[in-house]
């Protein structure tokens, strides 16, 4: 079983409950077609302070976190037609902040749950 911990976006806290995010989990579907038996530890949305968010990866590391998934509207957005292209997501620095959280947590970070852009490979930061 591996324990997944997620950070989500604030600009999306009150518009999206991560019902996609959760079934793709479930599903073992994009991000998480890694994992043979996924399970959902704990959420937390993204701060804009490194720091902050380096204490929230803590406290999942804490409760058993295996690996942390940033959510892909985080750095991806979508069209009117409901299509997910890479880049212009709801957070600039999530490279970063994942970077800082593997290298100073020890918990590997990866980019993406649900509705991943096409020809997306997940990216993963140890």
């Amino acid at each position: 079983m591996t324990k997944i911990g997620l950070f989500r976006c604030p600009q999306n806290e009150e518009k999206c409950p991560l019902t996609n995010c959760f079934l793709s989990l479930q599903e073992q579907k994009q991000g998480f077609s890694r994992y043979e038996y996924p399970k959902l530890a704990g959420v937390f949305t993204l701060r804009e302070s490194i720091e902050d968010n380096l204490a929230l990866a803590k406290i999942l590391k804490s409760k058993g976190v295996d690996v942390i998934h940033f959510v892909t509207c985080s750095f991806s957005h979508k069209d009117e037609g409901k299509n997910w292209y890479l880049g212009n997501g709801f957070f600039d620095n999530v490279d970063r902040i994942a970077q800082k959280i593997a290298e100073e947590i020890g918990i590997p970070c990866i980019k993406g749950t649900a509705h991943l852009p096409e020809n997306y490979s997940v990216e993963v930061f140890k």
